[in-house]
C-alpha cells in the first residue's frame, strides 16, 4: 500500500507542473483502485456511473421541467385586421392611414378560473415528489444487483484461490509420485490416478478463472469500468456473521421509497381529479380593441369578453378518466405495500437460512474436514492409506472449502437483500 501511495503522490505533483498529464494520472489512480477494490469505493463508482440510476435521474429532471409548464399562465393574443378593400376602384389616395380601410387592432387575454393553474402546479409537484422517491427506490433495487455482482466476484476469486492451491498441491504430489514410481514404491495404477486428478484439477481451475472473468465483466458494467474489467480485484472479506440483527419497526413499510412513491401518486391522482372537475368552471377571455376608419375621421376603442357555452360537452370523459386513475393509484399502493411485506418476509427467511448454513460451515464442518484431510495426509505419508483414499479426502476438503465460500456469499447477498428490504443503505 505504501508504494501505491507514493506513486499516486508523485503523479499528482507531476501533473501540477504538467497539466497535460493530469488525465493520465487520474486514470492510473483509478486503475490502482480497481486493483485493490473495496466495497466502499465500489459503491462510490456505482452511484456515479450506474446507467440505470442515470435513467431515473433523467426522469426526475423531466418531471421538474413539467413544473415550469404547469405554472405558466395563458398567453395573450394580438390580432390586426383591415376590412373594406374595394374590388373595383380604389380606397382613396395617400398613405395607409388616409385610405378608406376599416382597421382593427385587438388584444385578447384568456383568464383561467377554478384554480386550474394551482391544481396543475400541484399535480406537477406531486409528480416530482414521486419521481424523487422512484429514484430512491431505483437506488435501493439496483444496490441489490450491485451487491450480488460484488459478492459473486469475491466468491469467484476465492474459488480460484482454492483451486489454484489445490492445483499446486496436486502438481507436487504428481512429481513425488513419479519419483516413487521409478523407485517402485507405488504402482503404475496409483500414479495414473494421480495424473487423472491433476488433469481434473486443471479443468476445474480453468473453469474457475472463466467464472471470475464473467463476474469481473458483470461488476465492471455496474461500475462503468468495462474497459478495465480484468483489472478488478476485490480486497474485502465476507461480512461478519454478527451483522444479521433483527430490526423490528412498525413504520418500516412507511419508510420504503416504493410505498412512499405510491402514496405520492395517490395524491397526484387526487389533484388531477380536482383539475378535471375544474374544467367545468368556465374560463373567460377579455379583449380590448382599437379601430381606425378615415371616412369617419374618428378613432375608437372597444372592449369585450367571451365565455364557452357547454351546450354539447361538459368534460365528462376527462372527469371519468381521472376518477379511474385515482382508483388505480389506490389499488397500486395496496399492491406495492403487499409486495413489500412479502419481500421483507422472504428476505428475512433467506437471511436466517444463510446465516445458519454459514455458521455450520465455520463452527463444525470445516474444522472436521480439515482434521480429516490432515489425518489422511499423515496416513498416506506413513503408508497407512492408499492413494485413492487420499485423493477422496482432498476432493472432499476442496468441495467443502468452495461450499463454505458459497455459503458466505449467500449470506452476504441475503444480508444485502434484507437491508434493501428495510431500506437501509449501508450493507456493510
Amino acid at each position: 500500500m505504501q508504494w501505491r501511495l507514493l506513486t499516486c503522490t508523485g503523479l499528482v505533483l507531476l501533473a501540477l507542473h504538467h497539466p497535460a498529464l493530469a488525465a493520465d494520472s487520474n486514470s492510473l489512480a483509478a486503475q490502482a483502485e480497481l486493483d485493490s477494490l473495496t466495497l466502499a469505493r465500489a459503491s462510490e463508482l456505482f452511484n456515479s456511473n450506474s446507467r440505470e440510476l442515470l435513467l431515473s435521474r433523467r426522469m426526475l429532471e423531466g418531471a421538474k421541467a413539467d413544473t415550469l409548464t404547469a405554472a405558466q399562465r395563458p398567453n395573450p393574443t394580438f390580432s390586426l385586421n383591415s376590412n373594406n378593400f374595394k374590388l373595383n376602384g380604389n380606397n382613396g389616395r395617400g398613405g395607409l392611414n388616409d385610405r378608406t380601410l376599416d382597421t382593427i387592432a385587438r388584444i385578447e387575454q384568456p383568464i383561467e378560473r377554478g384554480n386550474k393553474r394551482g391544481l396543475r402546479m400541484a399535480v406537477a409537484e406531486d409528480a416530482v415528489q414521486a419521481s424523487e422517491l422512484d429514484l430512491s427506490d431505483s437506488l435501493r433495487q439496483q444496490k441489490r444487483v450491485f451487491y450480488g455482482a460484488y459478492y459473486d466476484l469475491l466468491l469467484a476469486q476465492q474459488s480460484e484461490q482454492i483451486l489454484s492451491s489445490n492445483q499446486a498441491l496436486y502438481d507436487n504430489m504428481l512429481s513425488a509420485a513419479e519419483l516413487r514410481l521409478k523407485a517402485g514404491d507405488i504402482s503404475a495404477t496409483d500414479a495414473a490416478r494421480i495424473r487423472i486428478d491433476v488433469l481434473r484439477a486443471q479443468n476445474e481451475l480453468r473453469q474457475a478463472r472463466a467464472e471470475k472473468e464473467k463476474a469481473q465483466a458483470d461488476l465492471a458494467y455496474l461500475l462503468g469500468q468495462e474497459q478495465q474489467a480484468r483489472r478488478i480485484v476485490i480486497r474485502d472479506t465476507w461480512p461478519d456473521l454478527n451483522q444479521a440483527q433483527d430490526i423490528v419497526s412498525d413504520s418500516v413499510l412507511e419508510q420504503r421509497p416504493d410505498v412512499q412513491a405510491a402514496m405520492a401518486r395517490i395524491q397526484q391522482a387526487n389533484d388531477n381529479r380536482k383539475l378535471a372537475q375544474a374544467q367545468t368552471t368556465r374560463d373567460i377571455t377579455i379583449g380590448l380593441q382599437y379601430e381606425h376608419y378615415p371616412n369617419d375621421s374618428r378613432n375608437t376603442v372597444g372592449a369585450g369578453f367571451s365565455i364557452p357555452l357547454f351546450t354539447g360537452y361538459q368534460y365528462q370523459g376527462e372527469i371519468a378518466r381521472a376518477e379511474v386513475d385515482y382508483t388505480t393509484a389506490m389499488e397500486a399502493e395496496e399492491r406495492i405495500r403487499a409486495n413489500a411485506m412479502g419481500e421483507l418476509t422472504r428476505a428475512r427467511a433467506d437471511l436466517e437460512a444463510a446465516l445458519e448454513k454459514a455458521q455450520r460451515y465455520d463452527q463444525n464442518m470445516m474444522i472436521e474436514a480439515e482434521k480429516t484431510a490432515q489425518a489422511a495426509e499423515f496416513a498416506y505419508q506413513h503408508g497407512a492409506m492408499g492413494v485413492t483414499d487420499l485423493l477422496d479426502a482432498r476432493r472432499v476438503l476442496r468441495a467443502l472449502q468452495i461450499d463454505a465460500a458459497t455459503a458466505h456469499a449467500d449470506y452476504a447477498k441475503s444480508l444485502a437483500n434484507w437491508r434493501a428490504a428495510l431500506n437501509i443503505s449501508d450493507a456493510r
